[in-house]
């Protein structure tokens, strides 16, 4: 046998049994032997570099470091869950489903949910080529350095695989991994974790790949995304990955009714206390990924998923203090400032307590001795008083009535649930407010500057507004506190290098109240520019798709103010793009306007997705359901026959692919 054949096979053979090990739970041989094999295999590569191979185990135990981890984008959005918490929760969820795909059988998948660090891995002919953080879902931090060493994860892929895919997983910490690394945490004098989740998510930004190596981190993979994939069913997807060699659990069950999905929620509700890592609820998804396709998503959730998440841990503490915080819309959220007290794994020390009408319902006093909890075990909230532990001096609470920040009288407009602080250019947390969403990585983008340095740069006056970023200079933000040269070129840098932010992400960034990251893209496709929006008037704001009253009345009060008129008249002489680019602009027209479609099957030229932009891009409207206002329904391959036959019922014509690309 050749070196490069031992090579070979010492590879192929610690291969095998990494996923005996970490992946099916049952080794085969000992760490002692496995050790000897792995030690054998790195002195044969140091004395033969010329058959590195990105792939070998012994690339496993790290030693790269990473200084600067790069911001990747993902080629398809990574997406949050919509939550339910009841039986009734998920019948409404069903009911939305049978409207859209008309009188169809729908089977259900049901798999945990892991509590841990979303992770995207990018697979090419077989081979892990990246891994990328969920980050915002749009894009995240190339992370691949880390993730090589974490054994569960697969260098080379097994068997017969696509050429080209990304697997979505949870990056998790076991509780028992967990336990041992706070044990010689403390052993160390070390202070401990405080929780799984966090540590695991920590871990994935550290810069010494050999510090990630040394965690009992696993990897469970739950969906597969890409191209020409060749299975039907989300299930069939589960049992193809883990043939390929990723850890994908073997609990996941296939359900023909809500009644079969709840038996699994209840069931595992009871056992998920026996996993030997944390649990906050269940998944359910349509089962055919045909389905799927034809529910398409909001713009925040698929539909066709929903996340059934497990009762809350409560626990008591006291309430210290109520406090107000000013949001950068000037709305006031009071704060409730807790006896520190371990909820689910953190120490949680404040919690929202909403608005008035939420503390005068519950008799929310200090002093009291509160019921707390995470509401979907993320965000603390109280949800009740214990009234038997009642101080005899309690005193009810009254609301504030002038903002702790600037004093302003504080106003409550009629059907508005919160206070507001109408002092929206003076009001300190509001200015930096704004800014810090202007620079947010969803809006602007702008590398090197965050929220604590817009503080700083308010508080020491460079600052009023956010086109005062743009004539901040190398030398007025040197001298500031943790501000090294290095630190100073990447801020003026990352201002510099906002100004090719496209016109809807600016749009986005201005804040305007309600205005969100749909929105902005409705807004920037309909008027093209920023000059044709500002003068449009609330009327013709409501045409637009999507666009309703309060949004509209909105929009007209941002544009009508002098103040905003002369920020966007600066940040168009600093070069910030205010209208679509001209390759937006070729791919776009009216020529659907005042059109709705509904697609439905399977095409032949282009991807659902891809059919439907086109749509919007060419001005039409996509809906999800056939009614009387649908315009066409553009039919694919294996479409269902309840959408044909309302279609037919309701005389809305019915058009190929084909059909529909002859019109544009």
């Amino acid at each position: 046998m050749s070196i490069e054949q031992k090579i070979a096979a010492l590879r192929d053979e610690l291969r095998q049994h990494n996923h005996k090990y970490y992946v099916l739970d049952s080794p085969s041989i000992s760490d002692y032997e496995f050790d000897l094999k792995l030690k054998e295999l790195q002195a044969l590569e140091v004395e033969h570099p010329e058959f590195y191979d990105e792939t070998s185990p012994s690339l496993r135990v790290g030693g790269a470091i990473t200084k600067n981890f790069e911001t990747v984008t993902h080629e398809s959005r990574m997406y949050s869950l919509d939550n339910s918490y009841s039986k009734e929760d998920l019948e409404d969820w069903e009911k939305r489903i049978q409207r859209i795909l008309g009188d169809v059988m729908v089977e259900f998948t049901c798999e945990l949910k892991y509590d841990g660090a979303s992770i995207s891995l990018t697979y090419e002919e077989g081979k892990l080529v990246r891994a990328v953080t969920r980050g915002d879902g749009f894009q995240g931090d190339n992370v691949t350095t880390n993730i090589k060493t974490i054994k569960s994860v697969p260098l080379q892929l097994k068997g017969e695989y696509p050429d080209k895919f990304d697997i979505r997983g949870e990056l998790i910490l076991t509780l028992e991994g967990f336990a041992k690394m706070n044990q010689e945490r403390l052993a160390n004098g070390e202070e401990a974790y405080m929780n799984p989740r966090n540590t695991a998510s920590g871990s994935l930004k550290l810069q010494d790949s050999v510090e990630v190596a040394k965690r009992p981190l696993e990897c469970l993979l739950y969906s597969v995304v890409g191209k020409n994939l060749n299975f039907n069913s989300q299930f069939d997807m589960l049992e193809r990955a883990r043939s390929w060699g990723f850890k994908v659990p073997t609990v996941a069950k296939l359900c023909k009714t809500t009644d079969e999905v709840m038996q699994f929620v209840e069931g595992w509700d009871l056992k998920r206390h026996d996993l030997p890592y944390e649990t906050d609820g269940v998944v359910v998804k349509v089962n055919s990924l045909r389905h799927q396709e034809e529910l398409g998503y909001t713009a925040k959730a698929p539909r066709w998923a929903m996340a059934y998440k497990f009762k809350a841990e409560q626990v008591s503490t006291v309430l210290d203090e109520i406090t107000y915080q000013v949001g950068r819309t000037g709305a006031i959220t009071p704060v409730a400032n807790l006896e520190p007290v371990l909820l689910a794994g953190t120490t949680v020390k404040r919690a929202s307590l909403h608005n008035a009408d939420q503390i005068e319902k519950l008799d929310i006093r200090e002093g009291d001795m509160v019921f707390v909890e995470k509401g979907g075990e993320i965000i603390p909230k109280i949800i009740a008083v214990d009234f038997t532990k009642r101080p005899v001096n309690s005193v009810p609470t009254v609301y504030r009535t002038h903002c702790p920040e600037c004093g302003t009288e504080l106003i409550r407009k009629e059907g508005e649930a919160q206070h507001f602080c109408p002092n929206d250019m003076g009001c300190p947390p509001q200015i930096t407010g704004r800014i810090q969403h202007f620079i947010a990585r969803k809006a602007m983008d702008i590398e090197g500057l965050g929220a604590e340095t817009v503080e700083l740069l308010f508080k020491e006056g460079l600052i009023r507004n956010y086109a005062d970023l743009y004539t901040l200079t190398k030398e007025q933000v040197m001298p500031l506190e943790r501000m090294a040269e290095k630190s100073a070129d990447n801020l003026v840098n990352g201002v510099e290098a906002s100004k090719a932010i496209p016109f809807e992400r600016v749009l986005f960034g201005l804040g305007i109240r309600y205005v969100g990251e749909t929105v902005a893209k409705k807004l920037a496709k309909a008027y093209k520019n920023i000059d044709a929006l500002m003068i449009a008037s609330q009327e013709e704001l409501v045409a637009v798709d999507e666009i309703g009253d309060r949004i509209a009345e909105s929009l007209v009060q941002f544009f009508d103010d002098d103040v905003n008129h002369e920020i966007i008249s600066r940040l168009k002489t600093y070069g910030l793009q205010f209208s679509l680019s001209d390759e937006q602009l070729q791919n776009q027209s009216d020529t659907l306007k005042g059109k709705t479609f509904v697609v439905s099957g399977v095409f032949e030229s282009l991807g659902r997705t891809e059919l439907k932009k086109l749509i919007e891009d060419n001005g039409g409207k996509v809906s999800s359901s056939i009614s009387s206002k649908t315009s066409f329904l553009v039919a694919g391959d294996k479409m269902g026959p309840s959408k044909r036959t309302k279609a037919e019922n309701l005389g809305v014509p019915i058009i190929s692919e084909q059909d529909f690309l002859g019109m544009v």
